[in-house]
C-alpha cells in the first residue's frame, strides 16, 4: 500500500507531508507534461502572439522555485538565471535555449527547494521578508497553486503539439 497521502486515504498526513506531497505532485505533472517531447516541441508556441512555451514553463519553474524557496525563506540574493531580454523576462525567450540545462536546473532547484522546507522546525516559522512575515506553510501552498495554474498551461501546450491530455 502506497505511503501517498493524494493515494491512500486510510492514512493521515500531517501538514509537512500532506503539502509537500501535493507540490511534487504538481511537479511530477510538469515533467509528466514534457516528458517524450523533442526540444522544438518543448520550444513551440500554441499561439504567435505568446511567448508561452512547454520549456518556458519548464525554466519559469526554475526562477519561481529559487525566488519563494532561495530568496524568500532562504534569504539568498540570487541574480535571474535568464535575465530580462527588451525588457520581457528572460525564462520565456527559448529560442536557443539548453533543454537539457533548464531540466537539470529545475530538477536541482527542486531538491534545493526541498532541503529549505526541511531546514524549519515547523511550517508556522516565520521569515521577515520586504516588510511581510511569510512562513514556509505560505510559499508550500502558493507553489502549489503556481504549478497548478502553469499545469493549466501545459495541457493546452501538450495537447497543440501531439494530442496528448490529462495528468
Amino acid at each position: 500500500m502506497s505511503d501517498d497521502p493524494r493515494t491512500n486515504p486510510s492514512k493521515v498526513a500531517d501538514d509537512r507531508a500532506s503539502l509537500t506531497a501535493f507540490l511534487d505532485y504538481q511537479r511530477a505533472t510538469l515533467a509528466m507534461k514534457c516528458a517524450g517531447l523533442t526540444g522544438a516541441q518543448l520550444r513551440q508556441r500554441a499561439i504567435p502572439t505568446s511567448t508561452l512555451t512547454l520549456l518556458g514553463l519548464v525554466r519559469h519553474a526554475v526562477e519561481v522555485e529559487r525566488s519563494w524557496f532561495q530568496t524568500v525563506l532562504g534569504g539568498k540574493s540570487l541574480p535571474a538565471l535568464w535575465p530580462r531580454v527588451n525588457g520581457a523576462f528572460g525564462e520565456w525567450q527559448v529560442v536557443d535555449a539548453d533543454v537539457d540545462e533548464a531540466f537539470t536546473l529545475w530538477r536541482a532547484t527542486c531538491e534545493d527547494s526541498r532541503a529549505m522546507v526541511n531546514a524549519f522546525p515547523t511550517l508556522d516559522a516565520r521569515v521577515e521578508f520586504r516588510g511581510e512575515s511569510i512562513s514556509p506553510r505560505y510559499v508550500l501552498t502558493h507553489m502549489m497553486e503556481e504549478y497548478a495554474r502553469h499545469n493549466g498551461h501545459a495541457d493546452l501546450l501538450r495537447e497543440a503539439i501531439d494530442g496528448a491530455v490529462g495528468e
